[in-house]
């Protein structure tokens, strides 16, 4: 007989009292394929839906994060919409990096913005660490959505460090991320320190989240894919994986989810150890899902990874391509569904609940090619 697994976890949490345990996004993301397909799309709390629009007006975006009651509702609003098997909690990635005291904003149209970039060895160590109580709106937003969630479960989330220092060295978005990438290498011992800081403040935005109740949480790395191999694997894997380690102990499943990182997946997957890695990987849409099978290998889950141009193709085409995903995902252990990044702001949201119903028509995903589709998986003449 197998002992249970230990957690710190309340006995209150969704996991523990099993409200979310059975549900089939827990089940999938531990390896299992329940008899439901789990489907959830990244960015959907907020972007696409109308009454997300009309709730916004007047606030700004991070305030919008910081206001328990709006997160909440936000969060919640396609979870009603779309019939999603999952809440992803709605926040931004540098959310924690504004309560550790960062002078950030984000200016619209444009997207993050620092008040002064962080570029020195003296830059580095004058950022405080981050107050546990600074995260008490973060913790009251998802026991409130939580608790309305019922037998759903709620995805929290963080910025890996690498993305996060991306941003605090560039002071912004960028193309190329070059000024970060020349951190690393020319003062590799600041650049260690910093992705430290990052993976510290990440993980416990990650921790806050899981104790007030999320059942899993999924780690974003957006600009990983400007990265060499080598370069990830030793100046960045590292710290990756120390955020996700601050919920080791709480037995919740973990996702780890870039952009632009197929080259890469499997050390996403891995971090170099044994003791320290993730239940589930997130593809983007560039990799077919069946190809990030045999990079990965079969010991964990795959999330994605329809293609967000899809979504505003001709239904019938969409449909193709959502079926041939499926298809290549079940040579996956299990695979939950979601899009190859994020929703687009210009998105139907009546497309996302169609994408919805028939990815929980198609049963587990392991039957799901049918005769319209060739043995390569792509529409045949009848599609």
């Amino acid at each position: 007989m197998t002992d249970a697994p230990t957690t710190s976890l309340p006995a209150s949490h969704p996991l523990v009292s099993g409200r979310t345990a059975g549900s089939p996004l827990v089940r999938a993301l531990r390896g299992d394929r329940p008899e439901t397909l789990p489907v959830w799309f990244m960015r959907q709390a907020g972007r696409s839906l109308p009454e997300y629009r009309e709730l916004r007006v007047g606030t700004a975006m991070l305030d919008a994060c910081l206001d328990p009651a709006m997160a909440s509702e936000i969060t919640l609003q396609p979870v009603r919409r779309h019939g999603v098997d999952a809440g992803i909690f709605f926040s931004d990635i540098v959310v924690p990096i504004k309560l550790a005291g960062v002078d950030v904003e984000i200016v619209p149209g444009r997207g993050p913005v620092l008040g002064s970039p962080i570029r020195s060895a003296a830059d580095v160590e004058a950022l405080e660490a981050l107050d546990p109580a600074a995260l008490a709106p973060i913790s009251a937003a998802v026991a409130r959505t939580v608790e309305q969630l019922g037998d759903t479960p709620l995805i929290g989330f963080a910025g890996a460090p690498f993305t996060l220092a991306a941003y605090l060295v560039e002071g912004g978005p960028s193309k190329d991320h070059i000024r970060a990438r020349t951190l690393m290498h020319a003062e590799p011992e600041t650049w260690s320190r910093l992705l430290g800081w990052a993976a510290e403040v990440s993980g416990a935005f990650l921790r806050a989240q899981v104790l007030a109740g999320a059942s899993a949480v999924q780690l974003f790395d957006s600009w990983v894919g400007s990265l060499s191999r080598a370069d990830y694997v030793q100046s960045v894997a590292p710290h990756s994986a120390a955020a996700l380690a601050h919920v080791a102990d709480l037995d919740v499943p973990r996702i780890h989810f870039g952009v632009g990182s197929g080259e890469v997946l499997h050390d996403m997957t891995t971090f170099g150890t044994d003791t320290v890695g993730v239940d589930a990987v997130g593809v983007d849409w560039r990799l077919p899902l069946d190809e990030a099978v045999r990079r990965v290998g079969t010991g964990v889950t795959l999330q994605g990874n329809i293609d967000p141009a899809m979504l505003s193709a001709p239904w019938p085409v969409l449909e193709a391509h959502v079926r041939d995903v499926v298809r290549r995902g079940g040579e996956a252990r299990a695979h939950v569904v979601n899009l190859g990044h994020g929703v687009p702001p210009e998105t139907d949201p009546t497309v996302l609940t169609r994408i919805v119903e028939l990815v929980h028509g198609l049963g587990d995903g392991t039957g799901a090619a049918d005769a319209s589709h060739g043995a390569d998986g792509l529409p045949g003449a009848a599609a």
